[in-house]
């Protein structure tokens, strides 16, 4: 894990996003976001997932509800992609065509 860190206000200067945005995103629990002597960070390893909401939010006109909703299903998406690569290799164990 990377942890370098972005200041929140210059990051959404040079990706023209409102701060209040991050900050609805740490509310919802979707994001981290540390403060240091006053100063808000994101780390590098939250920005997929801020250019990913905020590409929901602006381009897409999508609530906080609606992006906590798409997370959970990409998320649970994610486990059965898993599940089933998992399930498959056990299959090849018997040597199974599928």
């Amino acid at each position: 894990m990377q942890n370098e860190l972005i200041i929140v206000s210059e990051y959404c200067d040079k990706c023209h996003i409102e701060p209040e945005f991050i900050g609805m995103l740490q509310e919802g629990g979707l994001i981290d976001v540390l403060t240091q002597d006053g100063t808000q960070y994101l780390t590098i390893d939250e920005l997929p997932d801020v250019e990913r909401y905020s590409r929901l939010y602006y381009d897409l006109d999508i609530n906080m509800e609606g992006i906590d909703a798409i997370r959970h299903l990409l998320e649970r998406m994610g486990e059965m992609q898993r599940e089933i690569e998992y399930l498959r290799s056990r299959l090849r164990l018997f040597d199974v065509d599928f």
